[in-house]
């Protein structure tokens, strides 16, 4: 019998083999798909976000538990478009700004918002104000998330911003982040959110979906 527990340790561990092989297990055993998302692999990520949040781990363990999960979910994705209780938590536009080419912060945001049940869309770096409009559209997206890791660029953020204003796109939650970003910036240019990391913007994504309360 699968032993989720298990599983969440091994995903915890970076062990990508052994995690798809237990998925693959419980798939043969006939659990349920939303049960091993659940349990086994979401579970798994939600303890290396609070491990990560407390600086028990840092980013090289983060993205080698993210690769593990990534290989259970490669064998899980085929069937979850079939499972209702599977909808992901909301959908999420991810990309770095135009004009900067930085991209291991929204890597690692973009890998934990799956792990907590998001949809990512990451439209990568130098993304311009136009393509973050058609992907929130295209998508149905209820959250943007901006990067930058450059002061030259974290102006751009705001033009995003004042871009969606002009086109009247209210329900899309709009979020910041990256090293020169600060609370008191996304403030004055209008941002919905801002985190100062991964594990945080995560927690900040919930909050605006109305999946955990305000701490």
């Amino acid at each position: 019998m699968v032993d989720f527990q298990q599983m969440n340790r091994l995903l915890y561990d970076g062990k990508a083999d052994e995690v798809k092989a237990m998925v693959e297990q419980a798939l043969a055993e006939d659990h349920p798909v939303d049960e091993i998302l659940q349990q086994g692999l979401i579970a798994g990520m939600r303890v290396v976000g609070e491990d990560f949040k407390r600086n028990r781990i840092f980013v090289p363990h983060v993205l080698v538990a993210a690769r593990a999960m990534k290989a259970g979910m490669a064998v899980l994705q085929p069937l979850l478009a079939s499972s209702e209780l599977s909808k992901p938590v909301g959908t999420i536009v991810m990309g770095t700004v135009k004009g900067d080419l930085h991209d291991i912060g929204k890597n690692l945001v973009s890998m934990m918002a799956e792990g907590a049940g998001f949809r990512v869309i990451d439209l990568g770096v130098d993304q311009p104000v136009e393509r973050f409009l058609e992907a929130a559209r295209q998508h149905d997206a209820d959250i943007v998330g901006m990067s930058a890791l450059l002061t030259t660029t974290m102006p751009y953020m705001k033009v995003v911003i004042d871009g969606f204003a002009a086109e009247g796109i209210d329900q899309v939650k709009l979020c910041v982040g990256g090293a020169p970003v600060s609370d008191s910036f996304a403030e004055e240019i209008g941002a919905d959110g801002y985190a100062p990391d991964a594990a945080r913007a995560v927690d900040m994504f919930l909050r605006l979906r109305g999946a955990v309360t305000q701490e």
